[in-house]
């Protein structure tokens, strides 16, 4: 499995009418779904696809024809996800119609080519599954932490400060988790998913 770690966009454009394709990771799905409406308050269709894996490790995915005739533009997007073994990921392509309607055959092709080359664009790299943990840091230990978090590729994604300590959450790979843990066992304290 592959997936993507930014957000990409590429434009193709098929009888005056452009599909403008949005490929990024699956967590930012409803931001810039919310984005792309407000910049392009004018376009005709939001054609969505995505695949992500839960937290049994079951594969979820679904897609949107927005308007467009009925497995003319969603299911051929989330084909592409399938057949290029994508997960975590989020495809929505923006339609602006060109005045030429493309038939069934064109709309299934169009949609499908905006995928493959937005998917072309982007860095994908092999899908490695990454662990959200929460650790806690005395305020004295935070730079050591950091450089230390920094140094094994092990990423935080929040950050929460209280009276006694800061509560970091972070995800990175299994592997890199323990080595850190290796190197700071006495600066930070791991902390149970209910504080």
């Amino acid at each position: 499995m592959k997936t993507v770690q930014a957000h990409t966009t590429e434009t193709l454009e098929v009888k005056q009418s452009k599909f403008i394709a949005h490929l990024f990771p699956y967590e930012r799905f409803d931001e810039i779904l919310a984005q792309l409406k407000e910049e392009h308050p004018k376009a005709r269709h939001f054609v969505t696809g995505f695949r992500y894996l839960n937290a049994f490790e079951q594969v979820v995915e679904g897609c949107s024809d927005d308007g467009e005739p009925k497995g003319t533009s969603g299911k051929p997007t989330l084909a592409v996800l399938q057949g290029q073994e994508l997960i975590n990921v989020g495809v929505i392509t923006v339609r602006y119609f060109g005045g030429t309607k493309l038939g069934t055959g064109g709309l299934v092709r169009a949609y499908s080519d905006a995928t493959n080359l937005v998917i072309e664009q982007s860095g994908v790299a092999e899908y490695v599954k990454e662990l959200d943990e929460k650790i806690a840091v005395a305020y004295s230990n935070i730079s050591q932490a950091e450089y230390a978090l920094s140094q094994h590729g092990v990423r935080v994604k929040e950050k929460a400060f209280d009276a006694a300590d800061a509560v970091f959450t972070v995800t990175g790979t299994r592997e890199a988790l323990d080595a850190f843990y290796g190197d700071v066992k006495r600066l930070v304290e791991k902390v149970p998913d209910d504080r």
